[in-house]
């Protein structure tokens, strides 16, 4: 198996940025790198709904060790963990929903009007 390619992060200035939207209007972003591969490949665009209902199993924008990560959220037995679909990068363990800032609710290939996928 081939080593992860370096992990890439949301600068925080860009959350930010799209942030200053009307408080909860959706906003959208690149995915960087392969942690969420194959569900979400590099340069896909996803589109994030900041009030949206974060649930077992839901691909999150979370907030979590001073950074934003794009990852799945799954209930454990002792609490949550934000997983990555890439079995080669670790499982984060956090204590609740909080750290989901914003709720996948789309993603799509750029360029290509047809190829799209709506995960609400």
């Amino acid at each position: 198996m081939s080593e992860p390619s370096e992990r890439k992060t949301i600068p925080i200035q860009d959350i930010n940025e799209a942030s200053k939207c009307a408080g909860s209007e959706p906003y959208a972003l690149m995915v960087l790198g392969d942690s969420m591969m194959p569900e979400f490949e590099e340069g896909e665009i996803i589109v994030v709904e900041p009030s949206g209902l974060v649930k077992d199993g839901s691909y999150v924008v979370a907030y979590v060790n001073d950074e934003y990560i794009f990852r799945q959220i799954v209930k454990r037995d002792d609490g949550w963990m934000l997983k990555p679909v890439n079995p080669l990068y670790e499982n984060i363990p956090v204590d609740d929903l909080d750290v989901a800032k914003g709720v996948v609710i789309m993603k799509k290939k750029p360029g290509r009007r047809s190829e799209q996928k709506r995960y609400i």
